[in-house]
């Protein structure tokens, strides 16, 4: 279980106290079929111009770096005010910490380079989940 071992000590690390519900609420949004999941995301970032901000942290090479004001844009506003719900904070200082934790998380569950179908993607966004519960 090596990448979801890595995954999870990245999101541990990112999770301290303040953040933990916003990494949880990461993971479920991440997760959530109803909405699309990872692929939900990748695609709401692409129709608002912002493909290949995402594309680079799902690539192998360097993650681009991305604005709290991208974040909002490619999340969409209910995303947001639903993470920044979970974390408690308000939606300016919540796309502020997303800025530095999502694409670290994009990064984390595309190991290959690539979206993962299903299966090991589920599992591991799943296995993290159980660990913020």
């Amino acid at each position: 279980m090596g990448i979801i071992d890595d995954v999870t000590s990245k999101v541990r690390g990112m999770s301290g106290g303040e953040n933990s519900g916003l990494v949880k609420g990461i993971v479920e949004m991440l997760s959530n079929r109803e909405t699309g999941g990872l692929g939900g995301i990748i695609q709401s970032f692409q129709q608002k111009g912002l493909g290949d901000i995402i594309s680079s942290w799902i690539g192998k090479g360097p993650n681009a770096p991305i604005s709290p004001n991208q974040v909002k844009e490619g999340l969409g506003n209910e995303r947001m005010q639903q993470l920044a719900t979970q974390a408690g904070t308000s939606t300016d200082e919540t796309a502020n910490k997303l800025s530095n934790i999502l694409p670290e998380m994009v990064d984390k569950a595309t190991p290959e380079g690539t979206v993962p179908e299903g299966g090991i993607l589920d599992k591991g966004l799943e296995f993290i989940k159980s660990r913020f519960s």
